[in-house]
């Protein structure tokens, strides 16, 4: 919030500058092609952009990089984990003794992959961090294009510990807008001398290239699928109101509410908001990645896709779409909910479940976490 009045001229003008500042990034998934950049309130007060120079912690934003690196180690959307609190050893956590806790300070028990990502349950993504290991974690988001040496393989990059930059998280979060393809973001399209002669054009690569292919495409329509339900009903609910269903994303706050996040994508841009002080300190109450970041995202969607129709994404090759019961993520029959699966990874019916009989790596995998946890 900033302070403005009217001035003799009946002009606004700014009366109270702000101290907190902000970075916004918008860009072409499927070239990497800039299309809005705004570094920080006023260059000229601090030559400092925000959007390729600040490293923060991107908090439970980063929670989607953990749940696709899931997806490949066996976990699905239907994947049963418990939300209950944890006390982490010292040896885990690369400090000391950790006892985190869900941003409301509530549990809810045994959820699917999908809902806890969409309440952005901090206790399940621990957890799944756990089961596929911090290590393997670590490497995995480097597909992305994220520095593995800013990430310790610790539980606690679960909750988004580490740094990173609003140009990484555009980038990153395109993979999944674009079917899977790392894209480089430019910011210049072309040179032209003072006659209009052109002197150089970019020539990006573009999104479709499988040389630039760093997840599976059924991976990145399962995580967009499942970034989608954080806007309908989610932690990023408020997007709703842009009436639209063709928009995924996710919130981020970091602890004390020092850093806010929304990081999310149409299928023809991505976009990431940023809100912090230079000198990392809070917020303010309830100051979430929702309230203080997505209204920025929000408002500038609202204007790029005016009047653009609905797009939805179908399911790819290798996908397959089966009811499963939402209290055990077993296979339901018709009165169960829909959700989707790697063709080879199908969900147990309740009583191939029971009986344990030949077991897949699926059931194999059930039968580790519920030891575990």
């Amino acid at each position: 919030m900033i302070r403005v009045q009217k001035d003799a001229k009946d002009r606004w003008q700014i009366v109270q500058l702000p101290e907190v500042e902000a970075a916004f990034l918008a860009l072409d998934p499927h070239t990497g092609a800039v299309r809005a950049l705004v570094g920080g309130f006023d260059f000229g007060r601090n030559k400092y952009n925000h959007v390729t120079q600040a490293w923060r912690q991107p908090g439970s934003s980063f929670k989607p990089f953990i749940y696709s690196a899931a997806l490949e180690k066996g976990f699905t959307p239907a994947t049963i984990i418990n939300d209950a609190p944890v006390v982490v050893d010292a040896a885990l956590t690369g400090g000391q003794v950790w006892e985190p806790k869900n941003y409301d300070d509530s549990y809810e028990g045994p959820m699917r992959l999908r809902t806890a990502l969409a309440k952005s349950k901090n206790m399940v993504s621990i957890r799944v961090m756990q089961t596929i290991g911090p290590q393997y974690a670590q490497d995995y988001v480097t597909r992305f294009g994220f520095e593995a040496d800013r990430h310790p393989p610790y539980l606690t990059m679960a909750l988004g510990a580490g740094s990173v930059t609003p140009w990484q998280m555009a980038r990153a979060y395109a993979v999944f807008a674009n079917g899977g393809f790392r894209m480089e973001p430019y910011l210049i399209e072309r040179i032209v001398d003072d006659r209009g002669n052109l002197l150089a054009q970019a020539q990006p690569a573009r999104a479709g290239d499988e040389a630039l292919r760093v997840i599976d495409l059924r991976n990145a329509f399962i995580m967009n699928d499942l970034m989608h339900d954080v806007v309908r009903y989610g932690t990023g609910a408020r997007a709703g109101a842009l009436k639209r269903f063709d928009l995924a994303g996710k919130t981020g706050t970091t602890n004390d509410n020092v850093d806010a996040w929304f990081a999310g994508f149409h299928p023809t841009v991505v976009a990431v908001a940023w809100i912090g002080f230079d000198q990392p300190k809070k917020l303010g109450k309830n100051e979430t990645g929702a309230r203080a970041a997505l209204p920025i995202w929000m408002e500038y969607m609202a204007q790029v896709l005016k009047g653009a129709p609905q797009m939805t994404l179908e399911p790819p090759p290798g996908v397959v779409a089966v009811r499963v019961d939402p209290a055990t993520g077993l296979r339901a029959g018709e009165e169960g909910q829909l959700e989707y699966f790697y063709r080879e990874n199908p969900p147990p019916d309740e009583v191939a479940a029971e009986t344990n009989a030949e077991p897949s790596g699926r059931r194999l995998l059930d039968t580790v976490r519920s030891q575990l946890f």
